[in-house]
């Protein structure tokens, strides 16, 4: 075919490469009844050959479309899709939500990186394959460009592959390139290509972001996925080192951290100092960077979503965003209350890959409720039109806007109440109610904090013996912190803090010293190690008479971290939120021979103490 608007040189480009260029309606005249049929993916999605196809002026029965995420790929007339054709997909985007509704597209809920291999073997047979390529380089070969994903293998083993070749298509590095010789027809197009960009986060998701920024360290190797949250959450890691990407997708906010310095990949363990994915959706912006840069190397989805290749990044974090969680920690990130959206795509292998990997984290984030804050997404049990897509047993870090749990390894009582606590307060009543219907949690369990959790007062610090701790609001989930202090207090320890020869600390009694409203009781606990390993090291709380606007005041530190500032560091702490809230001062009762504690107190400001026998009553006014 020969098309005039072809620019003389590439003309030239193609003669040379042996491509010959046929129109669309020739290139797809060979297709027949019963073909199955592969589009090609996202930002690549080949429009021209989708829209003849469906066009196309010859009787085809029983054809149809396997895709992954598209753009596109099926035509809507007056709202309603219209479609010769039936569409099997592995990805619920905006294009086949109606079409699913109208039952002119089906959902495989299914690993996108399994796809390949049932390509391979037959399972999915690919007849046809419909995809966007480049234009050829010196040595006949064309690259996929911004999407290789499942497209690699479904070139690979159709029986005819017809290719839209565009010069604006990207040439990318890694495994992104094809033969001419695999490629039975050519058409031309010269379309910019398809652009995608993340709509404004809101303040609700710029918050959950901000959380999942905090549990990211220098040097970590990145998977970010599709979703909102994780692309707003790239913006909070300006002041991070050597962070690295082997992501599934990437999209345009990672330019900003590569031309910073941010990205370097330096401290990667696999493929270091380059930018691993398989496909890209993002603006012209991200394709010029992309193009024939070999920072960036594009590889099929079943390597880059292999957990064993996955896990042998150190640091690895993953970070999957969800629809709904139940209380057990079963997510649910391809359905919402019946209706299909997104799908499994490569989220199962990249938590378990982050989890394998040494220091990796695996994140799920989600709103705490839906967007008119209706209805938590925190579930006592999911729906029944919410299908499990990560079970319970492989959930590590959960993020809403109200917090940070950490669930893997925890009992059910320990996950319940975690995902209470960064519940929107609304609902945590409820979540409560229902999760001691359920057994989950304790008859008489409760939880005192309905506002929430303060973040903001959380506090790190560098003790003497040069050790990091955290000094953080207490959760109503900290009582085995609390009770794990108690049980490694000596007799005397345990005399001076209680007044009393305590045996032990029943779950009540340890709760009254963290499950607090936040308002007339607070309490900080200091804790060391990561939230992984986070271990509760010493805890302050007060509680306030109204009558007085004055709090009685309490301390708690394990043995082996007293005498290293942590008492002050504590003291200080309580102290400044307490004025926060506008408290008169404090009052304590320490026995005489409590001399570390006294000292602590006397550094406070305006003190009095008042002897009671062997005991002092410490008034410590702002």
């Amino acid at each position: 075919m020969d098309n005039p608007s072809i620019d003389p040189i590439v003309k030239n480009l193609l003669s040379h490469s042996n491509i010959k260029l046929s129109s669309p309606i020739e290139a797809l005249s060979s297709i027949r009844s019963g073909d199955r049929i592969f589009f090609g993916t996202a930002c690549a999605t080949p429009r021209l050959l989708i829209q003849t196809l469906e066009n196309l002026d010859k009787r085809l029965s029983d054809v149809q479309i396997y895709r992954f995420l598209t753009d596109g790929a099926i035509l809507y007339q007056e709202g309603k899709p219209n479609t010769r054709f039936q569409h099997k997909v592995f990805f619920v985007g905006a294009d086949t939500r109606e079409a699913i509704k109208h039952g002119k597209a089906d959902y495989i809920p299914i690993s996108i990186a399994q796809v390949p291999k049932m390509i391979k073997s037959g399972r999915i047979p690919i007849d046809v394959a419909l995809i966007q390529v480049s234009l050829p380089d010196e040595h006949g070969f064309v690259s996929l460009g911004v999407s290789v994903d499942i497209t690699y293998a479904s070139v690979m083993h159709a029986r005819m592959v017809i290719a839209e070749i565009n010069p604006n298509m990207p040439i990318t590095s890694g495994e992104s390139r094809v033969p001419i010789s695999r490629i039975h027809h050519f058409v031309w197009t010269n379309s910019p290509v398809i652009e995608y960009s993340h709509s404004p986060a809101d303040a609700v998701a710029q918050q959950i972001a901000r959380y999942v920024a905090r549990i990211i360290d220098d040097g970590s190797t990145l998977q970010i996925g599709l979703g909102r949250i994780p692309n707003e959450m790239l913006k909070y890691l300006t002041n991070r080192r050597d962070l690295g990407i082997h992501s599934d997708v990437i999209t345009d906010p990672i330019i900003d951290l590569i031309e910073s310095g941010v990205i370097t990949g330096k401290a990667k363990t696999l493929h270091k100092g380059q930018v691993i994915t398989s496909y890209c959706m993002g603006t012209k912006r991200l394709y010029d960077l992309i193009d024939r840069n070999p920072l960036f190397s594009f590889y099929p989805i079943d390597y880059v979503c292999d957990p064993s290749v996955i896990s042998q990044n150190h640091q690895m974090v993953s970070v999957t965003q969800a629809f709904t969680i139940d209380l057990m920690g079963q997510v649910c990130a391809d359905q919402f209350e019946g209706e299909f959206y997104s799908g499994v795509s490569t989220q199962p292998d990249f938590l378990r890959g982050s989890a394998a990997s040494s220091g990796g984290k695996p994140i799920i984030c989600l709103a705490s409720t839906t967007d008119n804050e209706e209805k938590s997404r925190i579930r006592p049990l999911l729906l029944s039109g919410e299908g499990v897509t990560i079970p319970r047993s492989e959930v590590h870090y959960v993020v809403t806007e109200y917090g940070i749990a950490y669930l893997f390894g925890k009992t059910i009582r320990e996950r319940a109440l975690s995902l209470i606590e960064i519940a929107h307060p609304s609902f945590r009543s409820h979540l409560l109610d229902e999760a001691k219907r359920l057994g989950y949690v304790r008859p008489e369990q409760t939880l005192k904090s309905r506002i929430a959790y303060p973040s903001e007062e959380e506090r790190e610090l560098q003790l003497k013996n040069n050790t990091d701790v955290l000094i953080r609001p207490s959760k109503a989930s900290d009582v085995e912190g609390i009770q794990d202090i108690f049980y490694h207090l000596s007799p005397k320890d345990i005399q001076t803090r209680f007044f009393t020869r305590l045996s032990s600390l029943s779950i009540s009694k340890a709760e009254h010293l963290c499950n607090v409203d936040y308002e007339n009781e607070m309490a900080f606990v200091a804790v060391a190690g990561d939230r992984e390993n986070e271990q509760i090291v010493g805890s302050s709380c007060y509680s306030v008479d109204p009558a007085t606007n004055m709090a009685e005041v309490a301390y708690m530190i394990r043995p082996e971290w007293q005498n290293l500032g942590l008492g002050k560091a504590l003291q200080q702490r309580i102290g400044e939120y307490a004025r926060s809230k506008g408290l008169r001062g404090f009052t304590a009762d320490i026995l005489q021979e409590n001399k570390k504690m006294l000292n602590v107190i006397n550094l406070s400001g305006d003190v009095s103490m008042e002897q009671v026998l062997d005991e002092c009553r410490v008034t410590v006014l702002f």
